[in-house]
């Protein structure tokens, strides 16, 4: 099983967007997928229509077992460990912990052993807290979703020296940067187009294929509860985030299974 943080400190530049749309597709193509919503605001969750009990935050504090409060997410071969609000204080709790940069390594070891599952997807908090830097310390490799805008170049900037500060402290040696996917990307305007140029310029063997449009239909997605394939299963969006996911098996060295 490989461990993945999707991750960028900056808000709105379709992060948990990316992360439910990633899980899906990869369902759909035959893997088995755990998604771990580590955002308080817990937008992962309800973005797949999950109303649950369970939560996160017990295993964090070291109060359950993390595979304990695995649930379906009602979608074949799509699994989650959903967040709540009992998540907004944890960050004060955890940051008291001498392994607070290793405690969710330590904690996914589990996980890893289980081999119930092909890809566990992090949802990190859009900040620089310990929820994020510990999610990027568990984690195999990071992919960035960034938005078409001038202001998403500095924030590039930002979380690509937080991933090299946590390879360096030596708590995720081997963490590598798997991809930056382009969002919200508007065909009409210079501004996208000369932002992903930019991006993949300095970065060409990290920026995916194929960009996200900015479409509608993919911010109408979560409030009702649905990924983009079952909101508009034959929109533009849909069809970005289908080729993302077969992009990122290929990156991987993996196939879809029939």
């Amino acid at each position: 099983m490989k461990v993945i943080a999707i991750a960028n400190q900056k808000g709105g530049v379709g992060k948990t967007t990316t992360t439910i749309s990633l899980a899906a597709g990869l369902a759909k193509l035959g893997k088995r997928v755990l998604l771990l919503d580590l955002d308080p605001q817990a937008n992962a969750t309800s973005g797949l229509g999950i109303d649950a009990d369970s939560s996160i935050y017990f295993p964090l504090i070291g109060e359950a077992e993390i595979l304990d409060k695995v649930i379906s997410a009602e979608r074949e071969n799509l699994y989650i460990v959903p967040s709540g609000m009992d998540l907004s204080g944890v960050e004060i709790e955890l940051a008291r912990r001498d392994d607070h940069l290793t405690f969710l390594r330590d904690m996914l070891a589990g996980v890893r052993e289980s081999e119930d599952y092909d890809y566990c997807l992090l949802d990190t908090p859009p900040s620089l807290g310990v929820l994020m830097t510990s999610s990027l310390a568990a984690s195999d490799e990071v992919l960035i979703p960034l938005q078409c805008e001038y202001f998403g170049l500095e924030g590039l900037a930002k979380i690509i020296h937080i991933v090299s500060q946590i390879k360096e402290s030596g708590a995720a040696p081997e963490l590598t940067l798997g991809g930056i996917i382009m969002t919200m990307y508007d065909g009409r305007t210079n501004l996208s187009k000369q932002v992903v140029d930019e991006v993949t310029k300095h970065f060409p063997r990290q920026v995916y294929e194929r960009v996200v449009p900015r479409a509608i239909r993919i911010g109408e997605a979560p409030s009702f509860g649905k990924t983009i394939f079952e909101h508009d299963s034959g929109g533009s969006g849909s069809r970005a985030y289908m080729a993302i996911a077969h992009e990122f098996l290929e990156r991987q060295g993996d196939t879809p299974r029939d």
